[in-house]
C-alpha cells in the first residue's frame, strides 16, 4: 500500500480488513489467499471525468465525477452514487472496497463499485439538480449497463436524482433496462427499497440479541441510540419502535437531538424529521418547535453517543468515522451491549479496538457484540439486488415478498459471519466470536475463490 498516494479513508478500510485476515487462521490454512488480498485491493477500473453544467443564472459550473469499478468477480459492479462536497477518490475507493465484501455477504450475484461527484445538492433548485444529473449521466452512461455496472443512490442521491439520471440514460442509449436501482415503484423500482437498509440493520441486530440471550430477548424494551436522520436512521428507528424499543436520539451534521428523560421518538416525530430532510433543512430548524420543544434537547455540534444516558443498542447511521475511541468507551460505560453500523465504516479503528478488546476481556453475557457495516447494513444493497432480479424478469414482488427475502438474507449474513468466525478466528474458551472477523473473512473468501476460478490470481 505504500506506493500509492495518500488515501486515508481507503487505507483505513484496507488495513481493517487485512489486519482481520492476518490475525485469523485463514492464511495458515490457505496461504495463497495472501496474493488474492493483494489483487483485490486494486480496482479493476477507475473512471474520472468532468461534469460541466449551468446554474439558474446561466453561469457555467464544473464538478468532478467518478466511478470506481472495483471488482466484478461475483457479478456486475454494484454500489451507490454519492453527491457531496466531501467526495474524493479516497472516499469512493473505501466505499467501493467495502462494497465488494458487503455484496458478497448477501449471496446475490453482485460485484463492488462506487461513484459520485463533489457536487452539493443542498441549496440547488430542482432545475439545477436536473441539469447536473443530465451532464453527469451523459458521461457515466458510456461505462454502465444492467449487466456491466448498476449504480444506486447514496448521500445526496435520492429518488429524484435517480429519475433524472435514468431519463438521460434512456435518451442517449435508447434502452430501458435496470441500469439504476432505487427507482420509483411505478417505473421499475422495488417495494421496501427505501426502507431496506434501516430495516435490515434492525433485523440483523435482532439476531445478535436473540443469539446472545439464547432466544430470550428481542428489541422489546431496549433503549436504542441512533445517529443520522436520513433514510437509514429513519427506517431503523421506525422498525425498532415497531418491535417495542425506545429510540432516544437522531442527529445530523450540525448536531444531535436527544430525548430529555424517559420518552422515545414517535413515528409522527420521525415523519416530521423526514419532511425537513426532503426539504434539505437541518434538525436545528425544528428542534425548538412543537412537538420537539420540552421533550428533546438539541446539542449543537455534537454526536449523540455521550449524551444519551443508559442505552442497550447503538446504531451509528450517519457517515464514516462517527464513533471515536472515547465515544466507544462511553457507550460501553452507558451499558450498550449491541453496536452495529448502519453507516459504512461508522466506527473509527480506535472505536473498533475498544469494542473488540471488551469482547476479548469479558466472557459470555458480560461482553458486547459489535457488527461492521459490511454485514449489518447490507440490507439496502440486498434489496437493490432483488430490484435487479425483478427488472430482469419484468416482475414486481409485493412488499411482503421483498421483506421476507430481506429477513432471510440478513439472517444468513449473521449466521455466516458467526460460523466463519468460529472456523477461522476461534476465540478462547468463554470468549464471544468476533462478528468483525467472521464477516470480513466470509466476504473475502467468497470473492477470492471466484477470482481464482476466473484466473485473476493463481
Amino acid at each position: 500500500m505504500s506506493n500509492i498516494p495518500s488515501e486515508p479513508e481507503f487505507e483505513q478500510a484496507y488495513k481493517e480488513l487485512a489486519a482481520t485476515l492476518e490475525n485469523s487462521t485463514l492464511f495458515e490454512k490457505i496461504p495463497e489467499y495472501r496474493k488474492a488480498l493483494q489483487v483485490v485491493s486494486i480496482p479493476e477500473r477507475v473512471i474520472q471525468f468532468r461534469v460541466v453544467w449551468e446554474n439558474d443564472k446561466g453561469e457555467v459550473e464544473v464538478n468532478r465525477g467518478y466511478r470506481v469499478q472495483f471488482n466484478s468477480a461475483l457479478g456486475p459492479y454494484k454500489g451507490g452514487l454519492r453527491f457531496h462536497p466531501s467526495v474524493n477518490l479516497s472516499i469512493l475507493k473505501f466505499l467501493g472496497f467495502e462494497q465488494i465484501f458487503k455484496n458478497a455477504l448477501t449471496g446475490l450475484n453482485m460485484g463492488g463499485g462506487k461513484g459520485g461527484s463533489d457536487f452539493d445538492p443542498k441549496g440547488k433548485s430542482d432545475s439545477e439538480i436536473r441539469r447536473f444529473c443530465v451532464a453527469f449521466m451523459t458521461e457515466l452512461c458510456k461505462h454502465i449497463g444492467a449487466d456491466t455496472d448498476v449504480p444506486a443512490g447514496d448521500i445526496g442521491v435520492t429518488g429524484r436524482e435517480i429519475g433524472f439520471l435514468l431519463g438521460q440514460y434512456k435518451k442517449i442509449r435508447n434502452l430501458w433496462e435496470g441500469v439504476l436501482t432505487g427507482k420509483g415503484t411505478t417505473w421499475g423500482g422495488s417495494l421496501i427499497r427505501p426502507e431496506a437498509t434501516g430495516y435490515g440493520l434492525v433485523y440483523y441486530v435482532n439476531h445478535m440479541i436473540q443469539h446472545a440471550s439464547n432466544g430470550q430477548e428481542s428489541f422489546a424494551g431496549k433503549r436504542v441510540a441512533i445517529s443520522g436522520s436520513g433514510n437509514v436512521a429513519q427506517y431503523a428507528a421506525l422498525k425498532a419502535i415497531e418491535l417495542g424499543a425506545t429510540v432516544v436520539s437522531l442527529s445530523d451534521s450540525k448536531g444531535a437531538l436527544v430525548v430529555d428523560g424517559e420518552g422515545s421518538f414517535t413515528p409522527e416525530e420521525i415523519a416530521l424529521i423526514a419532511k425537513i430532510k426532503v426539504d434539505r433543512q437541518q434538525i436545528s430548524s425544528i428542534a425548538s418547535s412543537a412537538p420537539f420543544a420540552g421533550k428533546f434537547k438539541y446539542i449543537p455540534g455534537a454526536r449523540p453517543w455521550v449524551h444519551v444516558g443508559q442505552v442497550d443498542v447503538a446504531l451509528p447511521s450517519a457517515t464514516q468515522n462517527e464513533v471515536s475511541g472515547e465515544e466507544a468507551q462511553a457507550l460501553i460505560d452507558a451499558g450498550a451491549k449491541f453496536i452495529a453500523e448502519g453507516s459504512n465504516m461508522g466506527c473509527t479503528q480506535a472505536a473498533i479496538d475498544v469494542f473488540e478488546a471488551h469482547r476479548q476481556a469479558n466472557p459470555g453475557a458480560a461482553a458486547i457484540w459489535y457488527a461492521p457495516g459490511k454485514a449489518a447494513n447490507a440490507g439496502g444493497v440486498a434489496v437493490s439486488g432483488l430490484e435487479m432480479a425483478q427488472n430482469s424478469a419484468r416482475l414486481t414482488w409485493t412488499s411482503e415478498e421483498v421483506d421476507n427475502k430481506l429477513k432471510t438474507i440478513m439472517q444468513s449474513i449473521f449466521q455466516d459471519g458467526l460460523k466463519t468466525a468460529l472456523e477461522f478466528a476461534t476465540p478462547q474458551e468463554g470468549v464471544l466470536p468476533s462478528l468483525v472477523a467472521g464477516s470480513n473473512i466470509a466476504g473475502f473468501t467468497k470473492v477470492a475463490a471466484a477470482m481464482k476460478d476466473h484466473g485473476d490470481w493463481w
